[in-house]
């Protein structure tokens, strides 16, 4: 090694590879002599290296750095290759630089060769970039796909762990005699919501051991890890047993048997209770309200049913019953329409004989058929207009019941026999019977003054109310109804007849 120069002689100028601080020219080409720190590292007056040795050379490194460069990009080893090639870039700058020193120096000398010198490293600089810009998107892709695979993997263990929970927590109150069975109200739009809540705090209880209550401290044997065994196994064992029973109870509850299947799950609950006296066992009071909150609500959806169902049929009877007095009407219509035709015939022929006498007396009749059909043609159009009736039945649901109703029928006392049909014993008394020009005003009307009296608190359409005859006449008055005829008392001739006939020890038809 040479010894340190404090000035740097002729002929040494800034390496343009960039790896040195100085390098050797001789007028035709590099040297292999180089300063770095201001100590040379060789002689510049030794013969240079053929080109063909340093060609070999270059290639060697560049192939170096071509194999580092095409080495497989993985998501891990993709900063660490962006690093190295963000280097080389910038030794390649470096490079370009120091070129482009050498030619502001030299001034124009071997112009041509240091142009294409720098074009070329500008060239592997851009080819450089595109290639490294390029690694990067694939790298960039390779990553996403990765985290895509990842959250979906996640979704996934999550589902699975859930539904592992799920089943672990079915299996646990399966255990206890709790089963997810159908309940008739999970269908009701008003009692679904109630009952979600009261099966998911039936749930929380059994899970979490709040449904049944024994001693615990209890030895069996003289060991309280039996004891404590023992008292577990009971508590489970009257745990299946009152949960069996409440579901039974759900499952089996009607219409109208609420009452029976509540007094049932009671009357269990007793019973196990009475079983486990020794250890104090007692199912939670709490939890028990739950269970028979369950059997009402199954017993409400029920009720609502037969409800709507009887709803549904005295509707298809109001449409059957206004269907009937749109035939009568229409049929009276076009028998007036006929009588009427026959009568102006008849004038017309005794004018035309000249008994004009009796053409007047004949045309007295026709002007009260046509009053009559235009009756017929107002009742047809006002849907409102009609006859009100109030009839009792003492012998079906005794005295101080009435029932208030209206009929549209041309007739309207068609429509009190059928209700007397053979559904009740005796036939009905009419107490009133009123044409009104706003017939469904009149009846809405009393309906409302005697709501709290009615019979049937829940389907308004039975029209029966716990009255009497005269307290109905007093609010007609009030209303200022106008009722030409109206008796306050019922004679339910057939009715006391039968009477009559089985106190004295008659005999009866039919014998």
């Amino acid at each position: 090694m040479m010894s340190e120069q404090s000035s740097v002689p002729p002929g040494w100028y800034p390496d343009p590879s960039g790896r040195h601080e100085q390098r050797w020219w001789d007028g035709g080409r590099w040297r292999d002599a180089v300063i770095d720190q201001g100590v040379r590292s060789d002689d510049p007056l030794l013969p240079v290296a053929p080109d063909n040795e340093r060609t070999a050379a270059a290639q060697a490194t560049t192939t170096g750095s071509a194999d580092a460069a095409d080495a497989k990009i993985t998501v891990f080893s993709a900063k660490k290759i962006a690093t190295d090639l963000q280097a080389e870039t910038k030794q390649l700058r470096s490079r370009v630089s120091a070129l482009e020193r050498v030619a502001r120096d030299y001034g124009g000398l071997e112009a041509a060769e240091i142009a294409v010198r720098l074009e070329a490293l500008r060239s592997q600089e851009v080819a450089e970039r595109a290639r490294v810009s390029e690694q990067i998107r694939a790298v960039t892709g390779e990553l996403s796909a990765v985290q895509q695979q990842i959250a979906r993997a996640r979704s996934e263990l999550a589902t699975v762990e859930q539904d592992i929970i799920v089943s672990r927590d079915r299996v646990e109150l399966e255990a206890r005699g709790l089963f997810d069975y159908e309940h008739v109200a999970e269908s009701s739009a008003s009692l679904a919501a109630e009952l979600a809540t009261v099966r998911s705090q039936i749930k929380d209880s059994n899970k979490y051991d709040r449904a049944i209550h024994a001693v615990s401290a209890f030895t069996f044997n003289n060991s309280a890890a039996k004891g404590k065994t023992f008292v577990n196994q009971m508590r489970r064992i009257m745990l299946r047993a009152y949960n069996a029973e409440a579901e039974n109870a759900v499952k089996t509850v009607k219409t109208g048997n609420l009452t029976p299947a509540l007094k049932r799950l009671i009357r269990a609950k007793e019973q196990i209770e009475k079983q486990g006296t020794m250890i104090s066992l007692a199912v939670d009071a709490s939890y028990h309200r739950l269970r028979l909150r369950e059997i009402e609500l199954a017993a409400r959806h029920h009720e609502a049913v037969a409800a709507e169902k009887v709803l549904d049929r005295e509707r298809r009877e109001e449409l059957r019953e206004q269907r009937r007095a749109e035939q009568e009407l229409r049929a009276e219509k076009e028998r007036l329409e006929k009588e009427r035709t026959h009568y102006l015939n008849s004038i017309r022929r005794l004018r035309a004989a000249g008994d004009d006498a009796r053409a007047d007396e004949l045309q007295q009749q026709l002007a009260t058929i046509d009053e009559e059909i235009a009756q017929a043609d107002y009742r047809a159009a006002n849907i409102r207009a009609g006859y009100v009736y109030v009839i009792s039945n003492i012998g079906a649901f005794g005295e101080g019941v009435v029932k208030i109703g209206m009929t549209r029928r041309l007739e309207p006392m068609d429509r009190v026999k059928e209700l007397g049909d053979a559904s009740v014993p005796f036939t009905f008394d009419v107490h009133a019977l009123f044409f009104s020009d706003d017939a469904v005003s009149v009846e809405n009307e009393l309906h409302r003054e005697f709501a709290e009296r009615r019979l049937n608190q829940v389907n308004s359409r039975k029209e029966f109310f716990r009255v009497t005859p005269a307290e109905v006449l007093e609010a007609l008055r009030r209303q200022r109804v106008s009722v030409l005829e109206f008796r306050t008392d019922a004679e339910a001739e057939e009715y006391r007849t039968s009477r009559a006939m089985l106190e004295q020890g008659a005999p009866t038809a039919g014998r």
